[in-house]
């Protein structure tokens, strides 16, 4: 049993710089894929066509988007900020309430060098969450910027700042569609922006930074007493996302269909990063456990004789 746990302990030792490394190049290929969506020109924009006079995009230009209820500013903050600090708040009093309550078993610990050295529990677990948060967090953007890219679905409000010349365009009845890229004489950068619309990143990022923060809190907070508490708060973060959903469709900035498209996107990364990655943000099996499993499974087997009955003989 000693030797098994030495090789184990050792490939622990030569894995884990591996693995790390390997992580952190994907987090760092996420990042660059995530900048070159969104402030390069690397990834063409489909151009999508219209109808003349289509009402679906005849809204008023709402104006630019610091001048929304809900500014860039204020939900990359919000989204950026708050998990950060929730997390950090709640892994700090887990810690402190193991501490006091010497629940020492539950507690993590990760081999960095040799057999003495070990992470603390109260970093290793803030890292694990944050990083996984901040990855999600750059793969929602990636997912909503190529749906932008792919589709190129028009803003309500696209006519308004195409300002297509309908006399120029020979457009005579409302069934005629207009599919040339040079129909637009407005700012081309406007139009590009009203280009890309669906999904909507707010509606998606504001729900995931929501379901992520509501999963952890329902998952890890375990004190009594937080039965309404828990769920209330919860309540209220997905509240203030889909508030932000209908905000957009309220100032004409998206459709219906892009918030809708971007809550999907934003709820299906965020579950299945809380349940397949971060298993709920459950601790890691006490090694007790696993050397407990280890020496069932290298148990000898035994073979017991097999005693024939004399209701069998009786019966032959």
């Amino acid at each position: 049993m000693i030797t098994n746990s030495r090789h184990s302990s050792q490939r622990n030792h030569i894995a884990l710089p591996f693995f790390t490394l390997l992580e952190m190049v994907i987090m760092a290929g996420t990042v660059m894929l995530a900048y070159y969506f969104e402030y390069t020109d690397t990834f063409a924009v489909n151009v999508q066509g219209f109808f003349c006079y289509e009402g679906a995009y005849r809204k008023p230009y709402p104006g630019p988007e610091d001048s929304s209820a809900v500014p860039p500013v204020l939900l990359y903050s919000l989204t950026a900020g708050v998990p950060v600090l929730v997390i950090i708040v709640g892994e700090t009093a887990v810690f402190c309430l193991q501490l006091a309550t010497k629940d020492f078993e539950n507690q993590e610990k990760t081999i960095l060098t040799g057999d003495c050295c070990y992470i603390n529990p109260l970093v290793r677990r803030t890292i694990r969450f944050l990083g996984i948060y901040a990855f999600g967090l750059f793969a929602t953007d990636i997912f909503v910027n190529a749906g932008q890219v792919v589709t190129g679905n028009l803003a309500p409000h696209f006519l308004a700042l195409c300002k297509p010349n309908y006399t120029a365009l020979g457009c005579k009845q409302y069934t005629q569609f207009i599919s040339s890229a040079h129909a637009c004489t407005g700012n081309p950068d406007l139009i590009m922006k009203a280009r890309k619309t669906f999904p909507s990143k707010e509606a998606a990022l504001s729900i995931y930074a929501a379901m992520y923060l509501a999963m952890y809190i329902t998952s890890t907070v375990k004190a009594r007493g937080t039965r309404l508490a828990k769920p209330v708060l919860c309540l209220g973060l997905m509240c203030l996302a889909f508030l932000t959903g209908i905000n957009r469709v309220a100032e004409y900035r998206n459709h219906w269909s892009d918030v809708i498209a971007g809550f999907i996107i934003g709820i299906s990364i965020a579950v299945f990063l809380v349940v397949c990655v971060v298993n709920n943000f459950r601790g890691r099996q006490p090694e007790h456990e696993h050397s407990h499993m280890d020496n069932l499974a290298q148990m000898p087997m035994i073979s017991i004789p097999r005693v024939e009955s004399p209701l069998e003989k009786n019966h032959i």
